[in-house]
């Protein structure tokens, strides 16, 4: 999937990769603490060269390794020798999805619960 992504350039990458995990263009700039114009700008290729410090943030809240972002846009020389390494995403794509449906009232009760399952769970001691 990563590699299909990058193949269509960084807009069309952060356009597919928000769209897969259920995410609108409002709430990934929000997310990414970008305004919904410069996102809607990158997505479209308006924008030439947005700083790694963007990209990083775009990655994070889309949950994907940030160096598929920097390599559709072009940064191949900042990656170094770990370009090849596997990154696996530690958020299941169908619960981000799930959880985007929701209102962020929801999203906050259901966060509260599952805080309090964390705290409540057994600590195996080894």
């Amino acid at each position: 999937m990563i590699e299909e992504v990058i193949g269509m350039g960084l807009g069309g990458s952060i356009r597919s990769l928000r769209e897969e995990i259920g995410l609108s263009q409002a709430q990934l700039a929000g997310q990414a603490e970008l305004s919904q114009g410069y996102l809607s700008q990158i997505e479209n290729d308006e924008v030439q060269n947005p700083s790694a410090s963007v990209l990083f943030r775009l990655a994070q809240a889309l949950h994907v390794d940030p160096r598929c972002l920097l390599e559709a846009a072009g940064y191949r020389d900042i990656l170094g020798s770990g370009g090849d390494a596997d990154f696996e995403t530690l958020v299941d794509p169908d619960l981000l999805r799930f959880l985007a449906r929701l209102l962020p009232e929801q999203q906050r009760y259901l966060l509260r619960f599952l805080q309090g399952m964390e705290r409540e769970a057994p600590v195996e001691v080894g």
